[in-house]
């Protein structure tokens, strides 16, 4: 990769600078994170264990499965799970800025509408048939399967139009749409070291200040409940490209602060947990995120890692809206089996779910969709030949959310 042009007005080179810039690392230092995909795995474990075994919901398994009484410390460790929210949140910080460097802003959109829509698409379309077909057979359908509904959740921002969600999960992919509008912004600028630096500094002092004036309107476009995560992940990208110095640490501090100030207003959302545990828990992640990241994991090149990190999106997207379901089933047709064998078979399905949506839609229809959307972007130009295809990203175009619905 290229290091950043200089900056106008830069200081004088000093040693290890460019431009007045710290000089990149070498590409070789900036492979693929198999550590980083890990970290999505657990993010996905923490929370698929909070719908599964931590939801506060009353008699969510049924009248005669008492999450509390069946297992009472996994219900209690997994009532924390909600973290993963914020923990996928602070991953996407890191991986949307290695995504957008040495890109064009088109080329930016690409990675992520390639990336992110054949799969959802696919999801969408399968829990539809799945309620409807439960309709059909007199039951009811845990998610609205009307043709309005539908179309509308198709375009991944439903809650904007007013409608419900059909997948009760991706209500987070709306706020990382506009992450991406934020980050698309600064590549239309020009994106470099420096102002990686300054929008980050901005942007949380834009958001204390929409939060100070209880702006609905500003809290929404620069997600101020979420706006020191992102910050945070950007710094130890920064860190893993040009290495650690003082003045990433201090962003890194400034907006770690925010986030766990901030956090209280999501604990308050979440009856029985602490915010003292939650913050320990999150700075915990925080601390294998920078281990991962810009720390000595970064070597690690384990494929079975690297082969998780890429189920983590699908499993996301099915876990809650079709996992469970499954496991329900099971627990109907077999009470007998007990909740946990019904909770894991319920994990299983959803991780073969995962695996098979992976390789039918994610690895066969990404690349040619990736391709002829940059076709279209150029028309003029002869589309690539599926023998010398578009190269595939590695971690950058991994999606970091397997993110609940209720968890909001």
């Amino acid at each position: 990769m290229s290091v950043p042009l200089p900056e106008t007005g830069g200081s004088p080179l000093t040693p290890g600078q460019e431009g007045g810039q710290p000089r990149s690392r070498d590409s070789a230092e900036r492979g693929r994170l198999a550590a980083v995909d890990g970290l999505r795995l657990l993010a996905a474990g923490a929370v698929a264990a909070y719908h599964y075994l931590g939801t506060p919901t009353p008699r969510f398994w049924g009248s005669d499965h008492d999450l509390a009484q069946a297992a009472p410390f996994l219900h209690a460790v997994s009532g924390y799970g909600w973290l993963g929210v914020e923990a996928f949140f602070l991953v996407s910080g890191f991986v949307i800025c290695m995504s957008c460097w040495d890109r064009t802003p088109a080329q930016f959109a690409v990675s992520r509408i390639a990336r992110l829509f054949p799969l959802y698409w696919a999801v969408e379309l399968i829990i539809v048939a799945a309620g409807t077909v439960t309709v059909l057979l007199g039951q009811r359908s845990g998610a609205p399967t009307d043709l309005r509904t539908t179309l509308g959740n198709l375009t991944m921002i439903p809650s904007p139009l007013g409608l419900d969600f059909t997948d009760g999960v991706a209500w987070t992919l709306w706020v990382e749409a506009r992450f991406y509008l934020l980050m698309g912004a600064l590549l239309l600028i020009g994106l470099t070291y420096r102002r990686v630096i300054a929008f980050s500094f901005l942007w949380l002092l834009l958001a204390a200040i929409g939060r100070e004036l209880h702006s609905a309107a500003l809290n929404e476009i620069l997600l101020s409940q979420y706006a020191g995560l992102f910050a945070t992940g950007i710094a130890l990208y920064l860190m893993h490209r040009f290495g650690p110095n003082l003045l990433l640490w201090l962003l890194a501090g400034f907006a770690w602060c925010y986030t766990l100030t901030v956090l209280d207003d999501r604990i308050a959302g979440h009856a029985g947990s602490s915010w003292a545990v939650g913050a320990a828990v999150l700075t915990g992640f925080l601390v294998l995120l920078a281990l991962a990241g810009p720390g000595p994991l970064r070597h690690i090149q384990w494929r079975l890692l690297v082969y998780a990190g890429a189920l983590t999106y699908p499993f996301y997207l099915v876990h809650q809206s079709l996992g469970i379901p499954v496991a329900r089933g099971i627990l109907k047709a077999a009470p007998g089996l007990g909740l946990l064998p019904a909770v894991a078979l319920g994990l299983l399905a959803s991780i073969l779910m995962a695996a098979a949506l992976n390789g039918l839609i994610d690895q066969k229809l990404a690349t040619p969709f990736r391709r002829r959307l940059t076709a279209a972007l150029n028309p003029n130009r002869t589309e690539p030949h599926p023998a010398h295809p578009m190269p595939a990203d590695t971690l950058t175009d991994e999606h970091p959310m397997a993110i609940p619905g209720p968890t909001r």
